[in-house]
């Protein structure tokens, strides 16, 4: 052999570009373990499970230890082995023992490490301190017990999502990973993504299950239960039975969901088609009166709220559009209610989505009719498996069926949604014959497909020039918001989706390490695409219907009604203000702001001073304080409200004498 290489286990392994040592012995076939290594994210090299002695070097982390040439690496001494056993067993000596009902039971990596080394037993005492679980978001359930700090989430949320929602709190064996100044996390900025869920070696942060209501939905005899299934699903969940990844299993889920019980069966798809032809009548008019341009997809909740919390400035850039989750959901509560002659409350619509978010959105306050919710229940790719599984359904062996029509019927433009780009190609497919006015052979925009974070691309229509980008990973949105924001850049078209990859790289996908299989359930969706008979939303036979008989025209006034929304400013925060002192006659309010920048700059000792003075002057009747989250003026913090007035850069002086200004100090 020649060229530059190193001795794994006294075998020559070439060095070809790798950062480290754990990235050439897993080249050499050998699956050393690891829980704190990422190749998505910075290196952080805390679990110490990836030690290999190298000659001249003793014990070094394989993850951070750069390769040089002819360097001799053993990977499995008996030291190392021993080194293992104990770093796994001091984790399961601090780790909840409730395995058998854990979540991620069979899929869990410290479960998965003690198998592997033979651990059937701990030697060290148990330390945990139990502590209560975190269940306040819609979206994810956290329970501490179950962390090994690893920081896989904290990286995710910050590196590749920049939300940051959680961190690392205190030192030493106190050490907790938990929500900004320990709240709950319906109470920070998350944004739902699942991203942290998704990375987690362990049962510490797992997509909340809705199974069990689905069940008693599914039992109530009085109920019509209807599932509607993303695209993306089909690609992944034969994951969980033995199937490669991409392989397209539809039929085999409408079998499924038929013999679990579903009263109808219906594919997401077919609303992406519909958000398709709304989304693109939008954009030509926006083009065209040079409003509100980027335009933004709006199919993302993690985006949409990603924008409300952060960029509200461009929450009227998002698309109106519901995304297709609740098109589905709106349409099967108005339509089904009057073919079946059911009670609208009476229709059970549960999505099969590959994503946390959609349990979020589904709760939105926006997707609310008199008290009934157009999506009642959302389960994940992994929660529809856990059904298939308890209902003792061999997936593999199941016989395709097919959905129920007319939302049973879609495009390859519904189906290449779940796809990063996949909503930009289905518009450029609807827009080019739209402006043109004539019907095109080809229907594929190979310029918007790939699998960097951020795409731009540049076509011409009818002789009009737009510019798009498409957008995967939220800190890849921010830097490209930050750019449009600075002038810096100029886009009509904006696709963002919050998952690396899209939808198919979703938290409630079948867990997944290897990057190859987001990029085989990629091309399994274009494959979807490519094998149907059409191709182009517009060329939908029932969606041509739906709009004859029930919506009139596209971007009609009842099409409006029932297929777009409205999205407002949100702070990071949502809470109310703390109360923190409370005078009986309330004639003056005073809010500290307590958001993290002003925290850091001071605003904590602020609010001691004030409430000093406010005892030593004996105001405590007449005045009311409290701690607020946020006042948005981050760059300008310390900021306080006293009565009306908006104080920046508030020293404890500038709040003495606002407080006197008010006549407070007054006897």
């Amino acid at each position: 052999m020649t060229g530059t290489f190193v001795y794994i286990d006294n075998k020559e392994v070439p060095i070809e570009n790798e950062q480290n040592l754990l990235e050439l012995i897993r080249k050499a076939r050998i699956d050393l373990p690891t829980f704190c290594y990422h190749s998505e994210l910075s290196i952080y090299g805390a679990c110490r499970l990836c030690m290999v002695e190298v000659d001249g070097m003793g014990l070094v982390p394989a993850c951070s230890t750069p390769p040089s040439a002819e360097m001799k690496v053993s990977t499995n001494t008996g030291e190392i082995r021993n080194m293992r056993k104990i770093i796994v067993e001091l984790l399961l000596a601090n780790h909840s023992q409730n395995c058998p009902t854990c979540q991620k039971s069979t899929t869990c990596q410290l479960q998965a490490l003690a198998k592997r080394l033979g651990i059937t037993k701990v030697r060290f005492k148990n330390q945990l301190k139990e502590m209560p679980a975190d269940e306040s978001s819609p979206s994810i359930i956290r329970d501490p017990n179950k962390c090994v700090l690893c920081g896989d989430c904290v990286r995710i949320c910050s590196e590749i999502q920049s939300v940051g929602a959680i961190d690392f709190a205190y030192r030493g064996a106190q050490t907790v990973v938990i929500p900004s100044f320990g709240k709950a996390l319906d109470q920070v900025e998350c944004v739902n993504c699942g991203q942290c869920a998704r990375i987690c070696p362990t049962g510490a942060l797992t997509p909340r299950s809705e199974v069990d209501q689905v069940w008693g939905s599914i039992h109530d005899p009085s109920k019509v239960v209807v599932a509607q299934v993303a695209p993306a699903v089909r690609v992944a969940i034969g994951e969980m039975f033995g199937l490669a990844p991409g392989t397209t299993t539809t039929g085999q889920i409408a079998a499924a969901l038929r013999a679990i019980g579903f009263d109808k069966i219906y594919d997401t798809s077919f609303t992406a088609d519909l958000t398709v032809l709304e989304e693109s009548n939008e954009f030509i008019k926006r083009v065209t009166a040079g409003d509100r341009i980027p335009q933004f997809t709006s199919c993302c909740p993690a985006w949409v709220k990603f924008v409300e919390q952060y960029y509200p400035e461009f929450v009227n850039h998002l698309s109106s559009c519901r995304s297709p989750q609740q098109m589905f959901g709106a349409l099967a509560k108005e339509m089904l209610a009057a073919e079946l002659k059911v009670k609208r409350e009476d229709i059970v619509v549960v999505s099969i989505m590959p994503c946390t978010a959609k349990k979020f959105e589904a709760k939105r306050p926006e997707f609310e009719s008199d008290g009934v919710r157009d999506v009642d229940h959302v389960l994940t790719t992994q929660e529809l498996g856990r059904m298939i599984e308890e209902a003792g359904l061999h997936f593999k062996e199941l016989g395709p069926e097919s959905f129920h029509l007319p939302f049973g019927f879609k495009t390859g433009a519904g189906v290449i949604f779940g796809n990063s780009g996949g909503v930009s190609e289905a518009v450029l497919r609807y827009v080019s014959e739209k402006l043109t006015g004539q019907k095109h052979d080809t229907y594929e925009f190979m310029s918007v497909r790939g699998n960097n974070g951020v795409r731009e691309a540049k076509l011409s229509v009818a002789g009009k020039e737009f510019a798009l980008a498409i957008v995967s990973g939220l800190g890849n949105a921010r830097k490209i918001l930050e750019d449009i924001h600075s002038g810096k850049a100029h886009y009509d078209l904006v696709e963002v989706m919050a998952c690396p990859g899209g939808c198919i790289g979703g938290a409630g996908q079948p867990v997944f390490t290897d990057p190859a299989v987001k990029l085989k359930r990629t091309k399994g969706l274009y494959e979807s695409d490519r094998m149907l008979e059409l191709h182009k939303s517009q060329d939908n036979p029932y969606i041509t219907e739906l709009y004859d008989k029930v919506l009139g025209d596209v971007g009609s006034p009842k099409a409006h009604e029932l297929l777009h929304t409205n999205y407002s400013s949100r702070k990071r925060i949502i809470e109310e203000d703390l109360g923190v002192s409370s005078g009986a006659e309330k004639s003056l309010d005073i809010s500290v702001c307590f958001g993290t920048s002003c925290f850091l700059k001071g605003s904590q000792k602020l609010l001691r001073d004030i409430l000093e003075y406010i005892n030593v002057k004996e105001l405590d009747e007449r005045v009311n304080v409290k701690a607020s989250f946020c006042f948005e003026k981050c760059d300008k913090g310390p900021t306080i409200r006293v009565g009306n007035r908006v104080i920046e850069g508030c020293t404890t002086d500038m709040a003495i004498e606002a407080i006197k200004r008010e006549g407070m100090d007054l006897p």
